[in-house]
C-alpha cells in the first residue's frame, strides 16, 4: 500500500525546509540552552516583543537581556488569568469532519473561527470547495467537568458563500453555515503586527488530535526557528493536529499548525514510533515525529489581504473579518466570598452552565478546573513553585459529590472504576487459565470425526453461555475485556490505539443522544409496532454508531440476542473503519491493487479484507459458526461456506497472542463460554464448519 501522494508531498515539503535550516536551528538551540534568547533573535524583534508584552514600553541594550529574564518563561505567566483566557479562546476551536469526494478527503482535522462565520484550517484538510461542501465543523466537542462529553454543535460548511485557499501557505478560509448559536463561540482575531513571538519561547496549541475531544497542550512546544513563512517548534509529545491555532503566552495566534517533521531511516523511509518502517495503514499518529511546523500568521494575513483586493469575490468577507469585533464571551465564574464558605471548607465558585469551576485553597492559592484535557509544562526557578510551598503530606480539599446522581452517571462511574482497577490486576494469569481450559474442554473428544466435533463444541458453547449480556460495549467490552497488554484499546482493522476512558465516555454520550431521539420517536408515533421500533433503533445506530465492530454484521442475524451482545465477536473499531467495512464479508484479494484501499483495509464491491487483525476476526467468525450453526452464511451478501478456507488460512497465519488469550479468559468470566479456536488452535482443521 503506497503513501497518498498529497500526504507524501506535504511531508517532503516540511522535511526539506527543516533540513535546509539545520545550521541556524542548531545555533538557536545552543543559545536557548545557554539562556541567551536575545542573541537568538534580531534586536528589533526582541524590543518589539518586550514592548508588546509591557503594553508599549520597550527596552534597549543590556536592559533587553534583563527584560527577557524578568518577563519571558516565568511562572507569573501561568496565572489563573492565563487559563481563563485560554479557555475563552478554546471555544472558537472546532473539530472538522472531512468529507470524502472522489477518493479525496476523509478523517478529521482542526479549525478555528477567525471572524464572523469564517473558519481557518489547512489547505490539505479542505483542499477544495467541493470537499468543504461535504465537510462539517463540530464545536464544543470536549469533556464536561464530570468527564462526560458535552453537547456539541455540528454545522455545515458553506464554501459557496466564501472559500479562499492557498496550497503554498497551506491555508483554507471557509464560511460556516449561518446559525444563531455560532456567535456564542466568538472568534480569534488574526494579528499582522510583529512582536508576538521570539525564538526560544514556548507556544500553546488547542486541537482535536486524531479527531479526539478538544485538548490543550500548554508549553509543550518550544520555538527553535523562525523562517520567512514558517515556524519550527520542537516537542517530546504527540504532534499537533492539522489546522490547529498555535498561541503565544498572551493567547495571540502566532501560527497555523500544518504538519510534523517525520523521522526517517538511512534510506529516507519514514519511521514508526516503535522504530520499524512506517506504512500508511498505521495512520499518522504512529509516525515518529521530531518537530512541528506552522505557517506564520503575519504571512497569512498579508496573503489574505492581497487576495481580497477591491472587486474580488472575497473583499467583503475579508473586510468584515478584520474590522468586526468579537462578541463578549462568557466569563469563568468568580469565587464566592470567603465569608460564605461552609465552616471548615473551601470557598467554591460555580458556573450554572457547568463550564468552569474554581476552588479557593489555604494559603491564597486558586485552582481552576477546565473542561479540556490539558498538558502543561512549567519551568519553575530553583526553590520556587508548588513543590517548595506545599508539604508533601498536605491534602487538598476535594469537590463535594453531588447529592443525587443520574443512573447513567452512576453506570459511567462504575465503568471507569473497572477501568481503573485494570491497572491493579494481572492482565493474564497463564497458570490459572490453563487449568480453566483443561476443565472447560474435559467433555470434548478432540479426536472425534469433524461433524461430531463441531456438534459437541457447539453444544458446549451454548450450554456454558449462561450469562448473555446486552449489547453495551462501553460497559462490557472496553473497561477490561478488549484492553491490550498496554491497557489501551486498538482498532481491530487499522491498529490505531485509543485511550479507553475517551472511548467509554464517547459511547455513553452517543447512548444518551440515541436514547433521547428514541424517546422523541416514541412520543411522536404514540403506539409504534415492534417492526417500526426496531427499524428506528437500526436507523439511530447507523446515525450514532458505537466505536464497536460486530465481525459478524448485525444485519446477518437481524440484530437478535444473544448474538448481538456476544462478546466473542465484538471488537474496538473506530467509526471510520466500521463504516468502510459495512456488512461486507471477508475475503483475501488475489490482487489487492485492484481494490479500494484505506487504513482500515481493502474493499471491492461487496468484499472486504482487513488491514490488521485477520487472525482474531477469523477466530471470532469461526466461533460464531460453531455457537450459532445455520444462523448466518448462505444468504446473498453474507459469507457462504466456500469462504471458510480463507478464515482458516488467516487463523494459521496469525495465531492467537496474549491479547486474545486475555480476552478469552475475561469473556468466560463475564458470559460463561470460551472460543475453542483460541484455546485449541489445532482443532480448527478438524472441525466441520457449517
Amino acid at each position: 500500500m503506497s503513501i497518498d501522494p498529497a500526504f507524501q508531498a506535504l511531508l517532503d515539503d516540511t522535511r526539506s525546509r527543516y533540513d535546509n535550516s539545520t545550521s541556524r536551528r542548531e545555533r538557536h538551540i545552543a543559545l536557548i540552552n545557554q539562556g541567551q534568547l536575545a542573541k537568538a533573535n534580531p534586536t528589533s524583534l526582541v524590543e518589539a516583543r518586550l514592548a508588546r508584552i509591557r503594553g508599549g514600553r520597550g527596552a534597549s541594550g543590556s536592559s533587553v537581556e534583563r527584560g527577557l529574564e524578568r518577563v519571558l518563561g516565568r511562572n507569573d505567566l501561568m496565572s489563573v488569568r492565563f487559563l481563563e483566557d485560554g479557555w475563552q479562546k478554546s471555544r472558537a476551536v472546532a473539530r472538522i469532519q472531512i468529507g470524502r469526494s472522489g477518493g479525496i478527503g476523509g478523517g478529521y482535522g482542526t479549525g478555528f473561527l477567525v471572524g464572523p462565520s469564517l473558519l481557518l484550517t489547512n489547505h490539505h484538510v479542505l483542499p477544495s470547495a467541493e470537499v468543504a461542501a461535504i465537510s462539517k465543523a463540530e464545536f464544543n466537542y470536549q469533556l464536561h467537568l464530570d468527564g462526560r462529553l458535552q453537547s456539541s454543535l455540528v454545522l455545515e460548511l458553506d464554501p459557496t458563500s466564501f472559500y479562499l485557499s492557498d496550497r503554498d501557505l497551506d491555508y483554507a478560509l471557509v464560511a460556516v453555515e449561518n446559525n444563531p448559536a455560532l456567535t456564542s463561540f466568538g472568534w480569534i482575531p488574526l494579528i499582522e503586527e510583529q512582536g508576538k513571538l521570539l525564538v526560544g519561547e514556548w507556544v500553546n496549541i488547542i486541537q482535536h488530535p486524531n479527531g479526539e475531544p478538544k485538548q490543550l497542550a500548554i508549553r509543550e512546544n518550544q520555538v527553535v526557528d523562525e523562517l520567512e513563512r514558517h515556524l519550527h517548534y520542537l516537542t517530546d509529545t504527540a504532534p499537533g493536529s492539522s489546522g490547529s491555532p498555535v498561541f503565544n503566552d498572551q493567547w495571540e495566534v502566532v501560527a497555523l499548525h500544518r504538519s510534523g517533521v517525520p523521522a526517517t531511516d538511512a534510506r529516507g523511509d519514514i519511521v514508526a514510533i516503535d522504530g520499524q518502517p512506517w506504512l500508511p495503514f498505521m495512520g499518522e499518529h504512529r509516525i515518529k515525529w521530531i518537530a512541528n511546523e506552522g505557517v506564520r500568521v503575519s504571512q497569512l494575513v498579508a496573503h489574505i489581504r492581497g487576495r481580497a483586493a477591491p472587486g474580488s469575490p472575497w473583499e467583503s468577507g475579508v473586510d468584515t473579518m478584520f474590522s468586526a469585533t468579537p462578541p463578549p464571551q462568557p466569563q469563568p465564574p468568580r469565587l464566592q466570598a470567603p465569608s460564605t464558605a461552609p465552616a471548615g471548607g473551601a470557598a467554591r465558585g460555580f458556573d450554572p452552565q457547568g463550564t468552569v469551576s474554581g476552588e479557593a485553597l489555604p494559603g491564597g492559592t486558586v485552582t481552576w478546573t477546565l473542561p479540556l484535557q490539558v498538558s502543561v509544562r512549567l519551568a519553575w526557578p530553583a526553590g520556587e513553585g508548588p513543590q517548595a510551598a506545599t508539604p508533601a503530606n498536605a491534602a487538598l480539599p476535594q469537590p463535594a459529590a453531588p447529592a443525587t446522581e443520574p443512573a447513567a452517571s452512576a453506570e459511567l462511574r462504575a465503568c471507569l472504576q473497572e477501568l481503573a482497577e485494570a491497572r491493579q490486576r494481572p492482565y493474564y494469569d497463564a497458570e490459572a487459565d490453563a487449568a480453566a481450559i483443561e476443565a472447560y474442554y474435559q467433555p470434548i473428544n478432540g479426536g472425534a470425526e469433524p461433524a461430531a466435533l463441531a456438534a459437541a463444541l457447539g453444544a458446549l458453547l451454548t450450554t456454558t453461555h449462561q450469562r448473555p449480556v446486552s449489547y453495551a460495549p462501553a460497559r462490557h467490552l472496553y473497561p477490561w475485556i478488549d484492553l491490550h497488554p498496554d491497557l489501551r484499546l486498538r482498532s481491530i482493522y487499522s491498529g490505531q490505539d485509543f485511550d479507553p476512558e475517551t472511548i467509554i465516555r464517547e459511547d455513553f454520550r452517543i447512548e444518551a443522544a440515541r436514547s433521547l431521539r428514541l424517546q422523541e420517536f416514541m412520543a411522536r408515533e404514540q403506539h409504534p409496532s415492534e417492526e417500526q421500533r426496531a427499524l428506528e433503533e437500526a436507523l439511530l445506530e447507523a446515525a450514532l454508531p458505537y466505536n464497536c465492530e460486530h465481525v459478524v454484521p448485525q444485519s446477518w442475524f437481524e440484530r437478535r440476542q444473544p448474538m448481538r451482545g456476544d462478546l466473542h465477536h465484538l471488537f474496538t473499531c473506530e467509526m471510520r473503519c466500521n463504516s468502510f467495512r459495512g456488512n461486507c464479508p471477508y475475503i483475501s484479494f488475489a490482487d489487492p491493487l485492484e481494490a479500494v484501499m484505506d487504513q482500515c483495509g481493502r474493499r471491492e464491491g461487496r468484499d472486504f479484507e482487513p488491514m490488521r487483525g485477520r487472525g482474531a476476526v477469523a477466530r471470532a467468525v469461526l466461533y460464531f459458526l460453531l455457537r450459532y450453526p445455520g444462523q448466518v452464511g448462505d444468504k446473498p451478501g453474507e459469507m457462504p461456506l466456500e469462504r471458510v478456507p480463507t478464515l482458516l488460512a488467516w487463523h494459521r497465519e496469525d495465531p492467537p497472542d496474549l491479547y486474545e488469550q486475555h480476552r478469552n479468559a475475561a469473556i468466560q468470566a463475564r458470559q460463561g463460554n470460551r472460543n475453542p479456536l483460541i484455546d485449541r488452535p489445532d482443532w480448527a482443521d478438524r472441525i466441520a464448519f457449517s
